[in-house]
């Protein structure tokens, strides 16, 4: 084989492609991790009356911040969103 041939294989970019599909599927993943990290450290800082006033309890923390879309009461708004009571 020539030097072209080997360059331009079709099945070398086919996983080189998804080996960049892999690493950004992780890279979202880690994203996505730290967030939901931030998310329950905030609330964890919260006092009790403070998580009160935005409806959940200190035990509802880690499935609040596992769960950011849904509320840990189940109660839900028009638009699909987290209902403010």
């Amino acid at each position: 084989m020539d030097t072209i041939s080997l360059l331009f294989r079709p099945d070398r970019y086919r996983t080189t492609r998804s080996g960049v599909r892999l690493i950004k599927r992780c890279w979202s993943a880690l994203i996505e991790w730290r967030e939901r990290e931030k998310l329950r450290s905030r609330l964890s800082d919260l006092s009790d009356a403070e998580l009160r006033d935005i409806g959940i309890t200190r035990g509802e923390v880690d499935y609040a911040s596992a769960h950011p879309s849904e509320d840990p009461r189940g109660v839900v708004s028009a638009q699909g969103d987290v209902s403010s009571h």
